[in-house]
C-alpha cells in the first residue's frame, strides 16, 4: 500500500487473521458442538499448533513484517476458534516519517490541526499513543452492526424501503430529480443510491470526494446534495458519503446518536475500549473515524462466528447483522481489493478446529 490508494498512508495496515465479517458461517455446528467463546472481557492465549495453525508460517510472516517487507505496519494478529494464537505490534517513529507532510495543507490534512490531519502522530494511526488504531473505513461495518442492533430492539422502526429523502428538509437539497426521491435505506446501506461520487482516484487527489467531504464544515450536506449519476439499486460505488449518512439517518430515526446507542448495546456489553471522531460539526464520522484494539475489533467478529450473540440478558446482542446483510460482504470485498493481504495458514484442515467444531473458514483478510 502507498500514499496514492490509502486516505490514511500506508502506516494504517493491520492483519487480523480469521476475522473478517462474513455471515456464511456454520453457526448450527458451532453451538451443537457447545464451543461459543464468549471473550467479553479479554481472549484465552494459546500456541498456534493448539488451534491447527503452522507456528513456523505465523513466525515467518513475522519476521517479514518485523522487516519493513511490507512497508509501515501497525501490527499482526491471528484469532482462531475463540482464542488469540498471536499477536505482535511493530512501532514507527511517525511524527518523523511524517514531519514534512504534517505542517503542510492538502487532500489528506485540509485543516492542518485536529483529528482530520492523517499524518498528526496524535491522532493517526494510534489515538494519542494508545493501543487504540484508526479502523478507517472498517467503521463503516460497526455502523451497520449498530443499525441492524437498533431494529431487532425496534428502536429503529423505518424499512429498508423507507425514502432517504425523509430525513431530509427538501427545499434545502441541492439536485433533487425523481431519481434522488427513489434512493431508499437499502441503497445507501448497500452503497448503490446512484449518487454522482469518486472515492476510485488516489485520496491525495483533489477530485476524490471522499476528501473533498472531509475538507468541508458538514459532511452530510455535501453528500445528500451531489447529483445523480445512475437509478439508485443499479450500480455498486463504493461511497464513504452515503456511509456517513448513515450518523444523520440514525439520529433522525431514533432520535439518539449512534455513537452513544453503540456505546450501551455493542461496545459495553463486548467489553470495547473504543474512541470516535465527529465532523466539524459534531455527527459521528460513521465512514472512517472509529478507533479499536485489535483484540476488541476480533470480539465484534465473534458475533458473527458463534451464533449471533455474545453475553447474557439483559445485555444479549442479537442478530447483530439482521440490517443488510450484504452490506457486510461489501465492505469485506472491498478490503480484500485495497489490503491485498498476503495470508497463509488460515484454516486447519476442513475448517475444523482441534475441539471438533467445524466452520466454514474465511481467508484472512486486512483490515484497514
Amino acid at each position: 500500500m502507498t500514499k496514492d490508494n490509502m486516505k490514511m498512508p500506508a502506516r494504517l495496515f493491520m492483519i487480523s487473521m480469521c476475522l473478517a465479517l462474513v455471515l456464511q458461517m456454520a453457526v448450527a455446528q458451532t453451538q451443537s458442538s457447545g464451543a461459543s467463546p464468549s471473550p467479553t472481557r479479554g481472549w484465552t492465549k494459546d500456541r498456534p499448533e493448539a488451534v491447527g495453525l503452522d507456528g513456523k508460517v505465523l513466525a515467518a510472516f513475522d519476521a517479514d513484517l518485523a522487516s519493513g517487507k511490507y512497508s509501515l505496519v501497525d501490527s499482526f494478529a491471528v484469532y482462531r476458534c475463540g482464542k488469540m494464537v498471536f499477536e505482535q505490534t511493530y512501532p514507527h517513529d511517525y511524527a518523523h516519517i511524517y514531519a514534512k507532510e504534517a505542517g503542510e495543507r492538502g487532500p489528506l490534512n485540509a485543516h492542518l490541526t485536529g483529528w482530520y490531519n492523517y499524518f498528526d502522530p496524535a491522532w493517526h494511526p494510534y489515538y494519542h499513543g494508545t493501543g487504540l488504531h484508526s479502523m478507517q473505513s472498517v467503521s463503516k461495518t460497526v455502523s451497520s452492526v449498530i443499525i441492524g442492533i437498533a431494529m431487532t430492539r425496534g428502536d429503529f422502526k423505518a424499512g429498508l424501503d423507507t425514502p432517504l429523502l425523509k430525513y431530509f428538509d427538501v427545499a434545502k437539497v441541492k439536485n433533487v430529480d425523481d431519481r434522488k426521491r427513489r434512493i431508499t435505506l437499502q441503497h445507501v446501506l448497500t452503497m448503490t443510491t446512484g449518487l454522482d461520487w469518486n472515492e476510485e482516484v488516489a485520496y491525495d487527489d483533489p477530485k476524490n470526494d471522499s476528501s473533498l467531504m472531509e475538507a468541508a464544515d458538514d459532511w452530510v450536506q455535501y453528500v445528500i446534495d451531489r447529483p445523480m449519476a445512475q437509478e439508485p439499486g443499479k450500480v455498486f460505488n463504493y461511497s464513504s458519503g452515503v456511509s456517513e449518512l448513515l450518523a444523520h439517518i440514525f439520529e433522525k430515526e431514533t432520535g439518539k446518536d449512534i455513537e452513544q446507542y453503540g456505546a450501551k448495546y455493542l461496545f459495553a456489553p463486548l467489553g470495547i475500549e473504543y474512541f470516535w471522531k465527529r465532523t466539524p460539526l459534531g455527527v459521528v464520522d460513521t465512514e472512517g473515524g472509529l478507533f479499536l484494539k485489535n483484540s476488541d475489533l476480533a470480539k465484534i467478529g465473534s458475533l458473527y462466528l458463534y451464533g449471533w450473540h455474545v453475553g447474557r440478558a439483559p445485555d444479549r446482542i442479537e442478530r447483530v447483522g439482521a440490517a443488510v446483510p450484504g452490506s457486510v460482504y461489501r465492505c469485506r470485498r472491498r478490503l480484500q481489493i485495497r489490503i491485498q493481504v498476503v495470508a497463509a495458514a488460515a484454516h486447519g484442515p476442513s475448517g475444523v478446529c482441534l475441539d471438533g467444531t467445524r466452520l466454514r473458514w474465511p481467508a484472512a483478510h486486512g483490515v484497514s
